[in-house]
């Protein structure tokens, strides 16, 4: 009897820092990796390559870390906020000059046969460091947001400037959703997008854009603390982007219009800007319900889409296990958001809820992009589907932002767990 006490004792201590721990979190992660992994097989069975080996491998050492990670108390970031956004800063820069250049960009620097990738790493930092920044004001000011920004503006800028496109959005939409979950005011951060909502318009109608010049005098009349100055700017800044905006789409050439706007109708360049999006909406629809069987998807096994195994994997989800195969991976992603939203609500404070959204905002964000690519809602913009698509430096800033979540579900109140 003493013998089951002392054993049962010890496996308690062994759990006892997992007992607030989210399984469904870390099992829903767990299983959209190997499955991952899978599906990148499926693609590259024919062209003899192992990138679905180094998936897993990249993923178990990205859970290694996530364990490590939500061992450790999550508030001592906030003493080390500054240092990790001067390293993150600093990676982007070395990129500049030791990066290497690959698909027309400068993202990556070679260690020792190692591809790291600053920027998707950089996500992570950022989360961290506007968490940090943001914690403790109730409800933020003006100065405040604008001293955020321009924090996040400098590795913004370092990112757009690779170029990478696609990271500098999942930038936004990171800024954006702890902006809103760290309570400033709504019709500011409409304000902060209404530049690019007039670019927008102006290029499709001018009564449309000048209606919504209005409504943005309106929104800052109602929100900014200095009515008449606000408007005025808001306003300014509005018709000035529309009119810059014109300008610069008439600069473009047609090749650069098409790679912008070829979603809408990828049919006018059916072998350039439109091809990737042509055969995958052929295979998600060749698909139907159940599938072609995994390994028999003709556009995937005939290598029809290129970078298939990164950017369009969904594609070959699709063609190969159909519209059943589809919902059962949206379903599984809308389990990780759900419980993403679920720690941010019941964290013992506010660093660790803005953490939390911090993370769903930079994973939900990337799931619509690229999914809507896949079905032709949207550009391509290079953006992966986490946890899916292969690349060693998103999989592992995944598994990074997933331990930092469950540091935070460790630390809450036994009562608060199943709320």
């Amino acid at each position: 009897m003493l013998q089951r006490i002392q054993v049962r004792n010890r496996w308690k201590f062994i759990f006892k820092p997992w007992e607030e721990a989210d399984p469904w979190l870390f099992a829903a992660c767990i299983g959209l990796t190997i499955f991952g992994g899978i599906m990148i097989r499926s693609v590259e069975i024919n062209q003899g390559l192992i990138d679905w080996w180094r998936h897993w491998v990249t993923g178990a050492v990205g859970l290694f870390l996530a364990i490590i990670i939500s061992r450790c108390r999550y508030q001592i970031l906030l003493e080390w906020k500054w240092p990790i956004y001067i390293l993150i800063n600093l990676s982007l820069i070395a990129v500049r000059f030791i990066g290497t250049t690959g698909l027309g960009a400068q993202r990556w620097i070679n260690i020792g046969g190692f591809y790291l990738q600053p920027s998707e790493f950089a996500k992570v930092g950022m989360i961290v460091t506007l968490a940090a920044l943001l914690h403790d004001k109730t409800v933020p000011t003006v100065g405040n947001m604008l001293r955020m920004l321009a924090i996040m503006a400098v590795p913004w800028g370092l990112i757009f400037a690779e170029p990478n496109l696609g990271t500098s959005l999942v930038f936004g939409a990171i800024t954006m959703g702890m902006f809103y979950w760290g309570n400033v005011n709504p019709g500011w951060l409409i304000l902060l997008f209404s530049p690019l909502i007039s670019v927008l318009f102006n290029n499709l109608s001018t009564p449309i854009w000048i209606a919504w010049v209005v409504v943005a005098g309106i929104i800052a009349w109602r929100t900014l603390p200095w009515p008449w100055l606000g408007t005025f700017g808001a306003v300014l800044v509005n018709v000035v982007s529309g009119h810059l905006g014109h300008i610069f789409w008439n600069v473009l050439k047609d090749y650069q219009k098409m790679r912008l706007t070829g979603f809408l109708n990828p049919e006018k360049d059916p072998l350039g800007s439109g091809y990737h999006l042509i055969q995958s909406r052929i295979a998600i629809g060749a698909g139907e319900l159940k599938g072609r069987g995994l390994f028999h998807g003709t556009q995937t096994q005939l290598n029809f889409i290129p970078e298939q195994h990164t950017d369009f994997i969904f594609s070959a989800i699709g063609e190969e296990l159909g519209f059943i195969g589809c919902i059962c991976v949206l379903l599984v992603f809308w389990i990780i958001c759900f419980r993403l939203v679920t720690i941010a609500q019941t964290a013992n404070d506010n660093f660790g809820s803005l953490l939390a959204i911090g993370v769903l905002s930079m994973l939900i964000f990337q799931v619509f992009v690229n999914i809507g690519m896949n079905i032709g809602l949207a550009p391509v913009t290079g953006i992966p589907l986490p946890f899916l698509s292969y690349g060693n430096a998103s999989l592992l800033s995944n598994f990074l932002g997933l331990g930092l979540v469950e540091a935070v579900a460790s630390q809450r109140q036994r009562k608060k767990r199943w709320n």
